[in-house]
């Protein structure tokens, strides 16, 4: 299935939804912190919560959780340095030395912007001698 068929099929605002409900349900347990991790387009969406920022349908849910106290973000698709300049919480972006979605020169950028916050921390690695989707990959 190409990508775009998956992102019809999985629509992103139907995991904030789940998202919310599993959120409060931590905070009534008393949880206080909670971080978001995303993977490939996922990392758009850790990116999201992280940023409080303005996206599409985004912002809506975004706004209503606003619990998200740190991200991080793995082989990133779709994010912008526009996004990243919004982030308002901690923020690791770990990237890949051959991805086409997120090239090394894009995420330096990120690590630019980061860098120009120092009221939260920001890390940034490009991992050698890998690709896109390597932190889901068996190795077999």
């Amino acid at each position: 299935m190409c990508l775009f068929a998956s992102l019809l099929l999985h629509k992103q605002y139907k995991g904030f939804e789940d998202a919310k409900a599993v959120i409060e349900s931590l905070k009534n347990k008393g949880v206080s912190a909670i971080g978001a991790a995303g993977f490939c387009w996922g990392g758009m969406i850790s990116d999201i919560y992280v940023v409080l920022i303005s996206l599409f349908f985004f912002a809506k849910v975004v706004v209503e959780l606003a619990h998200i106290n740190a991200g991080v973000l793995l082989h990133p698709s779709f994010v912008t340095v526009d996004d990243i300049k919004e982030v308002k919480a901690p923020l690791a972006v770990l990237g890949a030395e051959f991805d086409h979605l997120s090239p090394p020169a894009l995420v330096k950028q990120f690590e630019e912007v980061l860098a120009t916050k120092p009221e939260f921390d920001g890390f940034v690695k490009i991992f050698p001698g890998v690709a896109h989707g390597w932190t889901v990959r068996v190795q077999s």
